[in-house]
């Protein structure tokens, strides 16, 4: 296990032990969620909303990215593992995937760029620095600025899935370490592209569309949108006691209407 892996375990321990710390004499189950950073948001409303119910169990939700959720998992670190990446054979092995819906992938650029509309091979061309300027693309006479997610990320795992084939994006792109990070990257500079959640898009930044199809819930339902993942909580063995109960909640009218609530297509 990496020093770098350690250190985050170790903070997300100190975290539940703080709680434990606030509330001693708390009688009640208590689950881990940890993982991708784009599951997480929906993981957390749906945490929120069951427990607004359930008293007797208290949810706690860390991100990491989809490797950590899977590592977490398999090593029963985490009670619930968070991936926005579909599993390998071997990840796979102990392992029950829950998918709990799928979502877009945006590709995202500065509000400013007149560029509205690219196909995936041009895209496959941005990233892998075959095309360097956006004039290439009809747009402004600019450097382009790839921004990318770290190794291990569901969301850059799904991308390079979809979109890259057989080669790979650039090594000088920026990485940064959550959707978030890459929004607002791509918010402060003119030429900079990325690829972020269609559930954490917002206005201040730009969605293209793909093959002339925009990124929304229906085109993602309907397979339109070709850039898509699933959003999946994983279970070392398979789900009992709190739990079970709390993955079977998900997959009611309640749960369901939070997952729609959050953008996400359900499954």
């Amino acid at each position: 296990m990496d020093s770098k892996y350690k250190a985050v375990i170790i903070i997300i321990l100190a975290i539940g032990l703080a709680y434990l710390l606030i509330n001693p004499g708390s009688n009640y189950e208590k689950i881990d969620i940890v993982g991708s950073t784009s599951v997480q948001p929906v993981a957390e409303k749906l945490a929120n909303a069951f427990m607004e119910n359930h008293p007797d169990i208290r949810i706690n939700v860390q991100g990491g990215g989809s490797g950590m959720g899977i590592r977490s998992t398999q090593q029963g670190i985490a009670d619930i593992g968070m991936s926005s990446k579909e599993l390998s054979d071997e990840e796979k092995e102990n392992i029950t995937v829950v998918e709990i819906g799928k979502e877009g992938i945006v590709i995202a650029v500065n509000n400013g760029n007149n560029v509205s509309d690219l196909s995936i091979n041009q895209i496959r061309d941005i990233f892998n620095g075959k095309i360097t300027n956006w004039k290439e693309l009809g747009g402004p006479d600019l450097e382009i600025h790839v921004i990318t997610r770290e190794e291990g990320s569901g969301t850059r795992s799904a991308f390079e899935s979809i979109v890259m084939a057989n080669s790979k994006i650039k090594p000088d792109a920026i990485v940064q370490s959550s959707t978030e990070s890459v929004k607002q990257s791509v918010a402060s500079d003119p030429g900079a592209i990325g690829f972020v959640s269609l559930a954490h898009m917002s206005n201040d930044v730009k969605a293209l569309l793909v093959n002339g199809v925009e990124p929304t819930e229906l085109t993602v339902a309907n397979g339109e949108y070709e850039l898509q993942r699933p959003f999946l909580l994983l279970i070392n063995g398979k789900e009992t006691g709190a739990v079970k109960e709390f993955l079977d909640w998900i997959k009611s009218p309640a749960g369901v209407k939070v997952i729609k609530d959050a953008n996400i297509v359900p499954t």
